[in-house]
């Protein structure tokens, strides 16, 4: 789509660079920038050459730069770069393909992006909250945040950042990514955007994380000592809040297939 009203275009290269105008908004993949009119933006201000590494392996785990495409991650995770024991990693595509896009969508998508956009269905999203994922943010007042991913995002497309704020990237734990990691979404068409993505995750430690996105409007989160039995889990699922309806399902309709692919990760957990 053209954006008729952008009259200027400048490429970021030092933070100092991310210094917003009047009009002027960050972009990296612009695949929802340029996908309806932005009568209030004047200005693009391109992430991509900031220069930031799209994936980083370091002693704490993975590093996703935020102008890293889902392309370049789905590559990644099925490649010889994948630290042994990283089971959770293989999850990483089926992530991916809970957001209903085409490869070329792929290819130019950035994962910071799709957290920044913080739709309730956003794949990128998912896969954070499943593995404890935290966003290092670049505020406009030169400071620098940490938050949750689940903390994050607030809201259908919603979230906790200000004017101004970049996403630098998102980090996931080598404690998460070394867990067992089930992922199962469903949705009313079979080429539909995700009506419910639920994960669970069992550490280690015998510590169980399950998850529900995309059913609700925000991320939710329950943790459990080991593998709760059915009737715990699925009263957690059950008394989540936030779960909405839309043209793609209705409110009573999330909560029920939540609970029931729920119950499923959690038989395949235990077994």
């Amino acid at each position: 789509m053209d954006i008729v009203t952008v009259t200027r275009f400048r490429r970021a290269r030092t933070r100092d660079d991310l210094a917003l105008d009047d009009g002027e908004v960050v972009m990296a993949g612009g695949t929802w920038l340029m996908s309806e009119p932005q009568p209030d933006t004047t200005g693009f201000v391109d992430l991509t050459t900031m220069g930031w590494p799209a994936i980083e392996i370091t002693d704490a785990g993975l590093r996703i730069g935020a102008t890293c495409t889902i392309a370049e991650l789905v590559a990644w995770s099925r490649g010889p770069d994948v630290p042994a024991g990283w089971a959770a990693a293989s999850v990483i595509p089926d992530a991916a393909n809970a957001l209903l896009a085409s490869f070329k969508i792929w290819n130019t998508a950035t994962v910071g992006g799709n957290v920044c956009q913080s739709f309730a269905a956003g794949s990128m999203i998912s896969l954070a909250v499943a593995l404890d994922g935290t966003a290092e943010v670049w505020n406009a007042d030169r400071g620098t945040t940490t938050w949750a991913i689940a903390d994050l995002v607030t809201g259908n497309a919603e979230n906790a950042l200000a004017r101004g704020d970049v996403l630098r990237a998102i980090d996931l734990p080598a404690h998460a990514l070394s867990a067992r990691l089930v992922l199962r979404k469903i949705a009313l068409a079979e080429l539909g955007r995700s009506g419910a993505v639920v994960t669970g995750r069992l550490d280690a430690d015998g510590a169980a994380v399950f998850t529900v996105t995309a059913a609700v409007s925000r991320p939710f989160v329950v943790r459990f000592a080991g593998i709760p039995d059915a009737a715990a889990l699925a009263a957690s699922i059950d008394a989540a809040p936030h779960y909405y309806t839309d043209s793609l399902g209705a409110a009573d309709w999330r909560r029920g297939v939540s609970i029931a692919l729920a119950e499923r990760i959690r038989a395949e957990l235990a077994a």
